[in-house]
């Protein structure tokens, strides 16, 4: 699991640095400053949780067997990413306005994650 969360955190944390990037310069000029806010959210939510899979993975490296809960926070991290800021900048590329009721979902995840992961610090001995 080390490996799989510390490749996925860098991916995500490169990706969203492409994604800041991109937004700051190629979509200012094409969609609307709303549109260019709730890119904006995806991407700096991308960075936020791509930071918290690499501790979640750093922290997973030092169990023989990690706990349910580290490995179940380290999911929930990727699950709510590609859901809620994938939904973000879904609809700012199609203008489709729905999609916004599947962000929750991804937030709902990334929620759940912070919990497990405060489960896991109160549980484990460090």
């Amino acid at each position: 699991m080390t490996q799989i969360f510390l490749t996925v955190g860098a991916i995500f944390g490169g990706l969203s640095v492409a994604a800041g990037a991109f937004g700051a310069h190629a979509l200012r000029e094409k969609v609307s400053e709303r549109m260019l806010e709730i890119f904006d959210t995806g991407a700096r939510y991308q960075m936020y949780h791509a930071l918290a899979l690499l501790l979640v993975a750093i922290i997973i490296s030092r169990f023989e067997t990690p706990p349910t809960t580290l490995l179940a926070s380290g999911w929930l991290f990727i699950i709510g990413v590609v859901i809620f800021s994938g939904s973000l900048y879904a609809i700012t590329f199609s203008g489709i306005k729905s999609l916004g009721a599947i962000a929750p979902l991804g937030g709902i995840a990334l929620m759940a994650g912070w919990v497990a992961l405060a489960i896991t610090a109160a549980t484990i001995k460090f």
